[in-house]
């Protein structure tokens, strides 16, 4: 008899504990564009958009630009040679600095397999002299880098500003006192703030006093009597200060910071005049 043996092998799969998943993340990122400035603050946002498998950690961070000499908390954005400073936060209070170091300036967070938005809070600060140029523009480009165990993406987010020409100004009143017939010399002050470079020419109209010109300004008082004065642009009184631009105003070119400008008052002597109080109202007008 002859016995038969049939062997039949069988694949066995054995399974360990648990699989690997490869963690998988998108990323992208909106520009910041800070408009038009003037010499105050701005404060605008851009985003990150992050989408990573769920329980994936990451950590993002912002370089430190491509200003001249630029860190990650000196950043600048850039045309030709000048610059305009400008930060970028990782809270709304605008205190949490945006890096790339470990612990400290970077972002840290949990994937959860939708999209997930991070806002970038960008800051242009007050009181800047960049060279304006009628809407020159200011750029700088941030590499935003998302990283995590086994993986790194980056993005680009692009900072932009216009710098306008601006100025303002403010002026005291000029009194001369008491009139007793003899001529009275008094003088007030212009404040003028123009933006770095920017050309200006500050007039003076020629008042609210009936018929007055600049060269025969008057203050009017009781029962519309006249009190007639004069307006200089120079200490010697002898350059009339009007408001034809280029004729008899005053040049100036602005650097950011406020100047001064001096206006020289003269009441001439031996006028006729009621008894009273008198007052004109000048405008000044800028033009930049």
């Amino acid at each position: 008899m002859i016995a038969r043996y049939t062997w039949m092998v069988l694949p066995l799969l054995i399974c360990g504990g648990g699989f690997a998943v490869a963690q998988r993340c998108s990323f992208r990122a909106t520009n910041i564009a800070f408009g038009n400035y003037t010499g105050a603050a701005i404060r605008m946002t851009g985003t990150l958009t992050i989408s990573c498998t769920p329980g994936t950690l990451y950590a993002v961070g912002l370089d430190a630009g491509t200003g001249r000499g630029a860190t990650v908390t000196n950043r600048s954005m850039t045309a030709g040679n000048d610059q305009l400073g400008y930060g970028l936060y990782s809270n709304a209070s605008y205190t949490a600095n945006w890096g790339n170091t470990p612990g400290t300036g970077w972002v840290v967070g949990i994937g959860t397999g939708n999209d997930q938005v991070l806002t970038v809070y960008g800051q242009v600060p007050a009181n800047q002299l960049p060279i304006p140029g009628h809407g020159r523009s200011y750029n700088d480009n941030i590499v935003a880098t998302l990283s995590g165990i086994g993986f790194s993406e980056t993005a680009r987010l692009r900072v932009t500003a216009n710098v306008l020409d601006a100025c303002s100004l403010s002026a005291t009143s000029l009194a001369f006192g008491a009139y007793f017939s003899s001529q009275i010399y008094s003088t007030s002050e212009i404040s003028v703030s123009c933006t770095d470079r920017t050309d200006y020419n500050v007039g003076l109209n020629a008042g609210t006093a009936p018929g007055a010109t600049v060269t025969t300004r008057s203050m009017t008082g009781p029962g519309g009597a006249l009190l007639h004065y004069r307006l200089y642009r120079n200490a010697a009184r002898t350059l009339i200060w009007g408001d034809k631009v280029g004729g008899n105003t005053v040049f100036g070119t602005g650097n950011g910071r406020t100047q001064a400008l001096t206006v020289y008052g003269d009441l001439p002597a031996s006028q006729s005049a009621v008894g009273g109080s008198y007052s004109d109202t000048i405008t000044v007008t800028i033009t930049f």
